[in-house]
């Protein structure tokens, strides 16, 4: 069997705030070597400790409303009054390296991937229970009762998008949502469809 090409996944976490995604992502690209984090551009401005080109690529609203008009987003989307996008082609560039790409995305723009690239694997997080989710929520001492209950309403519509999604961890120990997410992508290694180039000089198709 040739198994000089392999062609790279898109694969699309996403989850409502406070569910931990950040945190399972960061175990799964611990031991997945290949998985590879795309940077979105944004339109807010870089927090304490975020770097440009690091965490994000930060520019002005007129370049990203430039960008979406030349067509350059993968997906997109506002939120919280801010824009966020994937450069499709350092989506592609890296699939073509065999490279696979993680979008950490809302569900909006998990709907523009389905629509442009069927092929990509939809995860969706979620706590073990919604009033794990309160809890995590206010453990953070961080935002306003205002804000959280804003969050969980804003999560409660998430949910409404599951059924569009193809798998769903449950985050409730992140060494266990991690490992789940870790079977999911290797089970997709395995499908014909993304080894067929693995093949072709071996067969006529």
């Amino acid at each position: 069997m040739n198994t000089r090409t392999r062609k790279g996944q898109i694969v699309v976490v996403s989850g409502p705030s406070g569910v931990g995604k950040s945190t399972v992502i960061s175990e799964v690209r611990t031991q997945r070597k290949s998985l590879t984090f795309s940077i979105s551009y944004t339109t807010r401005k870089p927090r304490e400790g975020e770097e440009n080109h690091v965490h994000y690529h930060f520019v002005s609203e007129e370049t990203f409303f430039r960008m979406i008009e030349a067509g350059e987003f993968l997906e997109y989307a506002c939120y919280q009054g801010h824009y966020y996008g994937t450069s499709r082609a350092d989506v592609e560039e890296l699939i073509r390296a065999g490279r696979d790409v993680l979008l950490d995305i809302e569900v909006q723009g998990g709907a523009q991937v389905r629509l442009l690239c069927p092929e990509a694997t939809l995860i969706f997080v979620i706590p073990p229970s919604f009033g794990e989710l309160s809890r995590r929520l206010h453990g953070r001492q961080s935002e306003s009762e205002e804000v959280i209950q804003g969050r969980l309403q804003r999560a409660r519509e998430e949910y409404q998008e599951i059924p569009s999604y193809d798998f769903l961890v449950v985050n409730d120990k992140v060494p266990q949502a991690a490992e789940e997410v870790l079977s999911i992508l290797k089970a997709q290694d395995c499908r014909v469809s993304a080894r067929l180039d693995m093949i072709k000089e071996d067969i006529v198709l």
